[in-house]
């Protein structure tokens, strides 16, 4: 019996390195591409054309990145960036979020339907929806303002509702009914109750719409049409069309491009792996 127990823990052993490997591995080949970046946004032209390549950067210099920002307005695009997709986010959260704490407790008529509409509105292609997109966007006088890049992306929210939905869904009615037997009103409840519990799909929908609309490059390049409201995927465009024998500045572009992203991750990512459950007690 105790051989038998020794066999198990060495095939179970055997199996967990092989996955560490494979993990590793993965890794390894999702990482490599960003280091290659960031080393080549550092290296002098020179080096970037050496064959065969390498990961060595004997004679680093930032000036792709001085190029970067003199000759391109980047701190413009960004901004443009982080106003239209940080303005996105923060309402989706709230929008989808209220949505969803009504339609999982609270009943009313057509409740079921209208939620079926919305699941049924993600099954349609958004490609399909640029061309009457762009004409409501046109009629109503707002190409090339951040309205027209902002408002329409709002109305693209059916994911979050229902994520927020199933979400709260599994809260216990105990707990809204002993906030409404305290004397809490319905919004009060949503503010001091569910949203206490709901932060971790809260930090996951904010990760997911910020890096949706922080890389959304077709809806932008329908709308805008100057320099001034460029946004950065925009503008990585334009710096690729006009600089695009300068690999260490298009490089430099990239790396700004990602950091802001790292950052939402690392600062929502704690709140993904906590439970409703945990919380909740």
């Amino acid at each position: 019996m105790l051989k038998g127990e020794i066999v198990i823990r060495k095939d179970a052993l055997v199996i967990k390195t092989f996955i560490y490997i494979f993990l590793a591995a993965g890794a390894v080949t999702m990482v490599l591409p960003y280091v290659w970046m960031v080393v080549t946004s550092i290296k002098p032209l020179d080096e970037i054309q050496a064959f065969p390549p390498s990961f060595v950067v004997r004679h680093p210099t930032l000036e792709p990145y001085r190029d970067l920002f003199s000759l391109v307005p980047m701190v413009r695009y960004i901004f443009n960036s982080l106003f239209v997709a940080g303005s996105i986010t923060l309402f989706n959260v709230f929008a989808t979020s209220l949505a969803g704490y009504a339609f999982a407790k609270h009943k009313f008529w057509g409740r079921d339907k209208i939620f079926f509409i919305f699941i049924a509105s993600l099954m349609i292609p958004w490609q399909v929806n640029i061309i009457p997109g762009f004409i409501i966007v046109k009629n109503l006088g707002w190409l090339n303002t951040y309205t027209g890049l902002i408002v329409p992306a709002m109305a693209w929210c059916a994911f979050g509702i229902f994520l927020n939905r199933q979400f709260i869904y599994s809260i216990p009615d105990d707990l809204i009914d002993a906030a409404r037997m305290d004397g809490c009103s319905e919004f009060r409840i949503y503010c001091l109750v569910i949203l206490p519990l709901i932060k971790p799909v809260l930090a996951t929908l904010a990760i997911f719409t910020f890096l949706q609309q922080w890389n959304n490059f077709v809806w932008p390049l329908v709308v805008i049409h100057t320099s001034s409201m460029r946004t950065l995927t925009l503008g990585l465009a334009v710096l690729t069309g006009q600089f695009g024998a300068n690999y260490a500045m298009v490089m430099a572009g990239a790396v700004v491009a990602t950091l802001p992203m790292l950052i939402v991750y690392l600062m929502f990512q704690k709140y993904i792996i906590k439970g409703i459950n945990l919380t909740g007690l």
